[in-house]
């Protein structure tokens, strides 16, 4: 089933086109995020896919036009920092948003147990840490028992730990079958968190897909040697050597990934160079994102 149709979507702030011709298809049940660096267009989208801002062009449709104006009743979100009353509990806020959405709903502690903060549910607000208080906003967002949940970057300002938490409220809540959209410019937590991806960069889609298949299937491999123009040549030499690049003390390059990373250094061996570095280096979501959005 399709939660999300987007169709050639545009928006403009005066001389600047803030989001170009974006296309999306997202599919129930994925956990999707949206890529990019600051200013690409990402928290734009989100806001028009909410009926927060307006389009200049294009279209959307939500779950298939099922629901017709009733959409936003089957979405949770989070847009910019959270709010809630400083001086209340976890429980009085979230009575309040309940009461805001109008929904009956009364199962506050299991909600306040899947992100992590039943055991501060009488603890004012404003005692939260700032990690806390994001989680308090993931747990707002499950109220109604919503299909989709939106979120414009989680994780933006938190220290490690506070990111650890959210990324693993995240992955919980997702596991339990919700389709999740998430805006973020933090490339190891969409790869961490995300099955499927879109790169955008200056309003523009640039690629998408599964999170997997965006990345190649080539390992990185760094070698080193004393006698690095020897090693280069043996490298050169290789068939399944690609994309051989000499730096100051090392040489980089790729291979296959089935390619076993030891007939490197058996053949190092066999031509007299003695390795002193030989490092295999996974590629990355941030490879692939520097590389799709390099400028031309």
């Amino acid at each position: 089933m399709s939660v999300l149709t987007i169709r050639n979507l545009t928006k403009k702030y005066g001389k600047i086109t803030a989001l170009d011709n974006l296309n999306l298809d997202i599919e129930a049940g994925n956990i999707y995020g949206l890529l990019g660096p600051n200013g690409s267009g990402k928290t734009t989208t989100l806001g028009i896919i909410l009926g927060i801002l307006s389009k200049n062009e294009g279209s959307y449709e939500w779950f298939d036009g099922q629901y017709g104006d009733k959409h936003r009743m089957h979405i949770g979100a989070i847009l910019e920092t959270p709010n809630f009353y400083p001086y209340l509990n976890a429980v009085d806020n979230l009575e309040i948003v309940a009461r805001i959405k109008n929904v009956k709903q009364s199962n506050f502690d299991d909600i306040l147990e899947q992100v992590n903060l039943a055991h501060r549910k009488t603890s004012k607000f404003s005692s939260y840490s700032l990690g806390m208080k994001q989680r308090l906003a993931i747990a707002a967002t499950l109220i109604g028992d919503p299909k989709v949940l939106i979120f414009d970057e989680p994780t933006n300002g938190l220290d490690p730990q506070g990111i650890a938490e959210v990324r693993e409220v995240l992955t919980r809540v997702a596991g339990n079958g919700n389709t999740v959209i998430m805006a973020s410019h933090l490339l190891d937590e969409v790869e961490k968190i995300c099955s499927h991806v879109a790169i955008i960069k200056n309003g523009v889609l640039r690629k998408t897909g599964e999170v997997g298949a965006l990345l190649n299937n080539d390992a990185q491999v760094i070698l080193a040697a004393e006698d690095l123009l020897k090693l280069e040549n043996m490298l050169l030499a290789l068939p399944y050597v690609r994309n051989v690049v000499k730096k100051d003390k090392y040489i980089e390059c790729n291979i296959p990934r089935e390619q076993n990373i030891g007939s490197l250094n058996a053949k190092a061996f066999q031509e007299n160079i003695l390795l002193t570095h030989l490092v295999s280096k996974k590629q990355s979501l941030e490879d692939e994102f520097l590389e799709i959005t390099k400028e031309l």
